[in-house]
């Protein structure tokens, strides 16, 4: 067998749970249960590690809803600063999902891991895992011998680490966290919780507390533990959670003066309360590693931010996220959106940087197109289009019902004929859906019915939404139309494929 890259990547989608077994968990209200943890210690077991082989990564441990992995790269882009006085010397990264290459979700140093080394890291794992099916005497393809698709990542990740020589390795959940597959961490020198939203109620529960005992669960004896500003019902839920592992949880309320005068490598007003948290993990895991000239996280706002810290702020990058991309007539805005607070916070965003870039002009009155290409494939799309539609009016100061001129509604495939790489593939979505056009003629149907005077589309691909814009905005004279991508991770994602395939 052909053992390359793309070799890993096919046999990576063969554990991805399909539709019927993600919906029956859905309509079931199974939980996440106690099980999981133990599940994934013997997964390690018969990967040849132990929960306790990994404290040598000093790993950071982030969970939350919203923010988590634009916090995890603030914290990342800031440690990497200080690499030059050897402490770290090498920074692991692992996040979920990817954008365009699952090579993504595991970085060192800010890069991710290389076609090679992935494909390298990734069979030394699935070989492990077969060759303990075989002394289990079973056969080593069947279904049930290796973990599913993230729980693999999450050891393949852990491995290439240690193969690596990763010193700090910052974690960032999946989902939850109690019984997380990243949770088999024993000795995190930080654990944080981003902002908390509803989201995930199958498993999480349906209100802030529940959500927040789940979040909590990353919090271990003798790690700092940190939370950005929460509502404080589920502050109350974090505070006894740490208590009962002898910690002090401290909340990241107090705003850095140099956060209003650094600009932020991510933009939105809102990543400043992940650069807050971020600013605190950061000086929290140096603290650790013996460098007391970094001030207290409880204290760090108190004086001058460190210039290490203000470099890594201003030089993180994060695709597809509060991202803006340019080609002739055209500004491309893309966020990732799936949750509705997310997607508000996302039309809070366009709203400010349409009004940032016409301050006279936030009505489509004037018929300058504004292009909206939305797609949720597996949540209540028509909820989240409710919500955008609803910010972007507020946002926009707008009496108009028509925040856009034109509205394109995709399914996640990425290009017309081709369809997915193997990167981008979702075996978790219903394909008869996908393949009728049923979410995105829902979705038109709820938008005609809030704005009338939209120019309402609905495509097969990403790649003839892209084109569709395209094609406005070329019958335009001069003018940048501004597009906005927003949404399923995957939409995202496989935009940024369309447009880097140009």
């Amino acid at each position: 067998m052909t053992r390359d890259y793309n070799a890993a990547v096919t046999a990576l989608n063969t554990l991805q749970s399909n539709f019927s077994i993600v919906d029956a968990i859905r309509k079931s209200g199974r939980s996440m249960n106690a099980q999981a943890i133990p599940e994934m210690i013997e997964w390690f077991r018969k990967a040849g590690y132990e929960p306790c082989d990994f404290n040598s990564l000093k790993p950071i441990h982030i969970a939350g809803t919203k923010g988590k992995g634009s916090t995890s790269a603030f914290v990342s882009f800031i440690l990497a600063e200080y690499q030059k006085t050897g402490r770290p010397s090498k920074i692991g990264l692992y996040t979920s999902p990817h954008l365009k290459s699952v090579r993504e979700r595991i970085q060192i140093n800010n890069e991710p891991l290389s076609e090679e080394k992935f494909a390298t890291y990734f069979f030394e794992i699935w070989d492990r895992l077969e060759e303990a099916a075989r002394k289990e005497g079973q056969d080593p393809s069947a279904p049930g011998t290796k973990p599913v698709y993230f729980r693999f990542l999450t050891i393949m990740a852990l491995h290439a680490y240690l193969r690596e020589g990763v010193d700090t390795a910052i974690i960032e959940c999946g989902v939850g966290g109690e019984y997380d597959s990243t949770n088999i961490l024993q000795a995190p020198s930080v654990a944080a919780v981003t902002s908390l939203g509803i989201d995930h109620v199958a498993m999480l529960g349906g209100t802030l507390p529940e959500i927040a005992w789940h979040k909590a669960g990353i919090f271990k004896p003798g790690s700092v533990a940190l939370s950005a500003p929460q509502p404080e019902e589920a502050l109350t839920v974090l505070r006894q959670r740490a208590a009962d592992k002898g910690l002090e949880l401290h909340v990241c309320s107090s705003s850095h003066p140099d956060l209003d005068t650094i600009r932020l490598g991510l933009s939105g007003h809102f990543q400043k309360t992940n650069a807050k948290v971020a600013v605190a993990a950061a000086a929290a895991h140096l603290r650790a590693l013996g460098d007391d000239s970094v001030p207290h996280p409880a204290r760090i706002h108190e004086q001058p931010l460190p210039e290490p810290f203000r470099r890594g702020l201003e030089r993180v990058r994060w695709p597809g996220r509060c991202e803006i991309r340019r080609e002739p007539g055209i500004a491309w805005h893309l966020d990732g959106a799936h949750t509705l607070d997310s997607i508000e916070v996302a039309a809070r965003w366009f709203a400010e940087e349409i009004s940032a870039a016409s301050p006279t002009t936030t009505t489509t009155s004037d018929k300058t197109p504004r292009i909206l290409i939305f797609n949720q494939q597996t949540r209540d799309a028509s909820a989240l289009a409710r919500a955008l539609h609803s910010a972007l009016r507020v946002g926009l100061n707008s009496d108009s019902p028509t925040p856009f001129t034109h509205v394109v509604f995709s399914t996640n495939l990425t290009f017309r004929d081709t369809g997915y790489k193997p990167d981008l593939v979702s075996i978790n979505t219903n394909a008869d859906d996908v393949e009728k056009l049923a979410v995105q003629n829902g979705l038109a149907q709820t938008w005609k019915d809030m704005d009338p005077q939209a120019d309402v589309q609905v495509v097969r691909s990403i790649e003839e939404a892209v084109n569709f814009a395209r094609a406005v905005a070329e019958q335009r004279d001069g003018e940048e139309v501004k597009v906005f991508i927003t949404g399923s991770l995957h939409l995202v994602g496989g935009a940024l494929e369309v447009l880097d395939a140009k």
